[in-house]
């Protein structure tokens, strides 16, 4: 299926329910319920966050969907997990649970890098910790089953779409089944879920069997060992396509005799002699081009089960690889994983949606306002996000670290110039306390709106990891015009005073495009623009899949040149990240120089956390790079694990903070790096200590003399989250990274 033929969301005939009309909120009671006219609900989605009635917050997105399909959508928002309960509030569902953790993966949102609880949560009223479990997707998921086992249980969400197969889990440190056997869910949905949500939803309003819906993109299942859609079906083991090294085979029993197999040639099938040599035929490009292109279409690729992939790091890697190999929409197969004496199935990533769908979907009527249930208490995710429009979603950056194509995908997709400006009217004049200034014009990237491969045939089969890594694809289309357009128009409407850029900045690409970097500074930095050159040196960058310092040099003349010509003092604050797999302590010490020669005293550092199937998260639990093919004998990447060590390497990025200086120093001996130690300029840290800092001082505490030392470019003080846009987890904290999808991902 292409973008052509994928069936327009707007194209559904509209379900009987639509005759009750919009809902001011989507109900959370049966009080709402009554008010509305309504004895059931069809869809009932659950929640690990508040509920907030915008298109920035996946469940407002999801249920005005699907409300503007006819359904009757209710929202359970943060039940209380210990019963069932809570789970009954609004009734047997006539359709089916839509089971989310919220905008956020639970385990992100509750624990530090360091494995510690958060004292607060920005997606809670008041910020109130401890309103969510962990692994929150299952637990919601077993307790609907237990209120209505019969209900039909569809699962979704950041928390879900990176947990679909057998995965590394950093709280746990060990290998966890994919998230569908331990929910029991009838159906995952993974990805951006408005196609397979619709088409699911109408599918079961005409009364088809949930278990029996197994063709939609974006989905995955549990089916019987062997399963296939149909017989002409064939299946491909992953360690034929990307060896692996040496592997021990394994029997299949479901493979062909070898005298059924036949001679193939581009997805043809020769015609046999009869003295049973193959005869050569010449085939025409299109139809070897067609054969093959139906041949994928009717291809699973069998991964190495989770058995395997929890015993040996050399098929984890290597499964990590294959699966992101398989993401592109336009070329991806069909992907299977053996758990037990079942498969986990997934079908082929969803279709993205075209410029109209996403006006569609973001012009649903949403009341921009969280429920009137939680009175006048604070949600920090939504102090942050209320005055910001989300212009487009995707990413093609391929930052190992970020996990944002594994759910949103690489593709861009982008809303129109009509649509953005009239969101930024909707807040102008709807949105309490509005002063005229827009906190962000953005989505994952500041700087990828409408940008996209040149000719679709080569996106469709292309199979890079990034389009700008290790250099910008030449045919990747790189026009910032329709963007300087966007900012343009939307300045000049009345009443609004300032846009802000508050999403990451994808800096390399920026280079390409004088015009916008000028238009940027000029006009919508507030003085300090935050981009993510993550590293100064090779090793890490080069696991990271981010270009070199070169590029950061070059934006940054550009930056300070048109800052001059505006009359503006305006500073870079760089983001970085301690502890990424293949960082040595030598690598943090050379970028320790590096900020300390630019002037840099960062107050905002974070520490690597591997989330669930990112690239760089295999790294760090195999200590295999697949971003080459794996063997056994492969490179070997190097891994920060040690608590101590994880703490050097961020302190190296705090250089300056006397809290520090004894282990920084205890270090530099040992690396033989003494001479960095002393009052100079050229000296990392001084041989002296304030008196109580240190081991055992009070933290925070700062001498007299360092107080007053005036830092070149200091960061500004944390600010409190910024939240994810759809599915997007906000680098609400400074040690989450921004690999489980944060906004600020580009640089």
């Amino acid at each position: 299926m292409t973008a052509a033929t994928a069936k327009p969301l707007t194209a559904y005939r509209p379900h009987w329910a639509k005759r009750f009309g919009i809902a001011p909120f989507l109900p959370m009671s049966r009080a709402e319920m009554e008010a509305l006219g309504w004895d059931q609900c069809d869809i009932i989605l659950v929640t690990g966050d508040a509920y907030i009635d915008h298109p920035s917050f996946g469940m407002a997105l999801v249920g005005r969907l699907l409300e503007a399909q006819g359904f009757r959508v209710g929202i359970i928002s943060q039940p209380d997990w210990h019963s069932a309960e809570a789970f009954r509030a609004l009734g047997k569902p006539t359709l089916f649970f839509g089971i989310t953790a919220g905008n956020m993966d639970s385990m992100v949102n509750r624990y530090t890098a360091d494995r510690k609880l958060r004292s607060d949560d920005a997606y809670t009223p008041n910020a109130e910790p401890n309103r969510r479990p962990d692994r929150a997707v299952v637990v919601y998921a077993q307790r609907a089953r237990e209120a209505y086992p019969e209900a039909n249980l569809v699962i979704g969400s950041i928390e879900a779409s990176l947990r679909r197969i057998a995965h590394y889990d950093y709280w746990s440190d060990k290998v966890r089944r994919s998230v569908l056997p331990d929910s029991k869910a009838d159906l995952l949905i993974f990805g951006n879920a408005e196609r397979a949500l619709v088409e699911l939803a109408h599918r079961l309003a005409k009364g088809k069997n949930i278990e029996a819906i197994r063709d939609l993109r974006g989905t995955a299942f549990m089916v019987p060992r062997g399963w296939t859609p149909g017989p002409d079906w064939h299946e491909a083991d992953s360690t034929t396509l990307d060896t692996p090294g040496a592997v021990h085979a394994h029997p299949d029993p479901y493979a062909m005799e070898e005298s059924q197999q036949k001679v193939m040639r581009g997805g043809i099938p020769l015609r046999d002699g009869a003295d049973g040599t193959a005869t050569v035929r010449i085939v025409p490009r299109a139809e070897r081009l067609a054969a093959r292109k139906d041949a994928r279409a009717h291809t699973v690729v069998r991964l190495p089960s989770y058995e395997q992939v929890s015993e040996s790091p050399v098929l984890y890697a290597h499964a990590s690889r294959v699966f992101h190999l398989e993401s592109n929409p336009g070329n991806a197969r069909a992907l299977v994983q053996g758990h037990g004496a079942r498969d986990v199935w997934l079908n082929a990533p969803p279709i993205p949606l075209t410029t109209e769908e996403m006006d569609h979907v973001y012009g649903l009527p949403y009341a921009r306002a969280p429920h009137p249930a939680y009175g006048a208490a604070k949600i920090p995710a939504w102090e942050m996000i209320r005055f910001s429009v989300n212009i487009m979603r995707g990413c093609f950056g391929g930052c190992t670290f970020c996990s944002i194509t594994e759910h949103e995908g690489r593709i861009i997709q982008s809303r129109s110039e009509a649509s953005i400006l009239h969101e930024i009217e909707q807040i102008r004049d709807k949105t309490p306390g509005f002063t005229g200034v827009v906190s962000d014009l953005g989505g994952p990237t500041a700087n990828m709106y409408r940008l996209a491969c040149k000719d679709k045939k080569i996106e469709e089969n292309c199979r890079r990891l990034s389009c700008v890594y290790p250099g910008i694809c030449e045919n990747l289309n790189t026009d910032h015009a329709p963007l300087v357009s966007l900012y343009r128009k939307a300045r000049a409407l009345p009443g609004i005073k300032k846009i802000l850029i508050g999403s990451g900045l994808r800096y390399d690409l920026a280079v390409k495009s004088p015009e916008y970097v000028r238009e940027l500074v000029t006009h919508h930095v507030g003085g300090y623009l935050k981009i993510a050159p993550e590293h100064s040196e090779e090793g890490p960058l080069s696991k990271m899949m981010k270009p070199g310092m070169g590029a950061y040099e070059r934006f940054k003349q550009m930056f300070d040149r048109f800052s001059k010509e505006a009359g503006k003092e305006q500073y870079l604050i760089p983001y970085f990240i301690a502890a990424h797999p293949g960082t040595t302590d030598v690598d943090m010490l050379e970028l320790a120089q590096w900020l300390k020669r630019n002037g840099f005293r960062l107050d905002q550092v974070q520490t690597f956390l591997p989330t669930p199937l990112a690239l760089a998260t295999a790294m760090w639990h195999t200590e295999k790079n697949p971003l080459r093919k794996v063997t056994a004998a492969s490179e070997a990447v190097p891994v920060v694990r040690a608590g101590r060590q994880r703490r050097l390497q961020k302190a190296f990025l705090r250089y300056h903070d006397p809290e520090n200086w004894p282990l920084l120093r205890e270090a530099l001996k040992a690396m033989g790096r003494a001479d960095l130690i002393g009052p100079g300029k050229r000296h990392l840290v001084p041989a002296w200590q304030p008196a109580g800092t240190g081991t055992g001082a009070a933290p925070g505490k700062l001498p007299v003399k360092q107080k007053s030392a005036p830092a070149i470019r200091r960061s500004p003080e944390p600010q409190a989250a910024k939240p994810a846009r759809r599915g997007v987890p906000a680098r609400k904290h400074p040690d989450v990274p921004r690999h489980p999808l944060s906004r600020r991902k580009g640089g």
